[in-house]
């Protein structure tokens, strides 16, 4: 019997985003570069938020639809904290 295992990816980083400090959680299910990671935050009025990112062309985009434009307008951020994720687990 051989065992595989598979490393999760899952970190929480503070970003100040619409003139608050807003706590993201990040998860992907497996090591790879490839496939979606989960993110995840509250809004003011205290309802969770959760959207999917995906690579496209070296780069993470927002693939989830109705989102607010608060977290579409920090997408660059949100896929520089990714990148940076992977280079530090390398």
């Amino acid at each position: 019997m051989e065992l595989k295992f598979v490393k999760n990816i899952q970190f929480t980083r503070l970003m100040k985003i619409d003139g608050r400090l807003k706590e993201f959680n990040f998860r992907k299910p497996n090591g790879r570069e490839d496939g979606l990671f989960t993110v995840d935050v509250i809004d003011s009025f205290g309802k969770r938020i959760i959207f999917n990112m995906e690579k496209t062309n070296s780069h993470w985009k927002i693939i989830s639809e109705e989102i607010p434009g608060w977290l579409l307008e920090s997408e660059d951020a949100f896929s520089e904290i990714i990148e940076e994720e992977f280079k530090s687990i390398a």
